[in-house]
């Protein structure tokens, strides 16, 4: 009985190592708590009567997550959407994007958080290679999606919706 006990638990452990994949960017940080980005909770959009209208919705954490799902539409009609999460691991917070619904999804750890601001990056993805979120003064939100360091990529300035 112990043996097999033993061999589940050397099983799960296989698992979730295959599961999660190696993810090492840069040294260690500090150790941050998921309710540290409770400020990006909530629903989000931008400007009406843009060429592409966003909308973004994140749940509070809760449970170690946050559950998101993000869509762009043009012309009345939807052209991409995203399943997305922020998930705490033993080993940091990453964001995890499942564009169009594809499996598995692309994660991208945590490697900055302020006060108002937090960046997750995966250096090893061809684009984007981070992703940051500002909150701004007025209860707005940025996102930025960019290929690194010294790059530049598309802005998303995003309001509260109204209720």
């Amino acid at each position: 009985m112990l043996h097999l006990l033993r061999s589940l638990k050397l099983a799960a452990f296989v698992a979730f190592a295959l599961g999660s994949g190696p993810v090492v960017y840069g040294q260690p940080g500090p150790v941050h708590s998921l309710s540290e980005l409770a400020w990006l909770a909530g629903d989000w959009q931008t400007a009406a009567g843009a060429e592409r209208q966003v909308d973004e919705h994140w749940t509070a954490p809760l449970g170690g997550a946050m559950l998101g799902t993000s869509r762009t539409v043009a012309d009345g009609k939807m052209l991409e959407f995203e399943y997305l999460r922020i998930v705490q691991q033993e080993d940091g917070i990453y964001y995890v994007a499942h564009p169009n619904a594809r499996t598995p999804g692309t994660r991208f750890k945590l490697t900055r958080l302020t006060a108002n601001q937090v960046v997750f990056e995966n250096p090893q993805h061809d684009f984007p290679k981070r992703i940051t979120y500002s909150r701004g003064e007025g209860g707005s939100l940025t996102a930025t999606v960019d290929g690194g360091e010294g790059t530049s990529g598309p802005t998303f300035g995003f309001q509260r919706m109204g209720k």
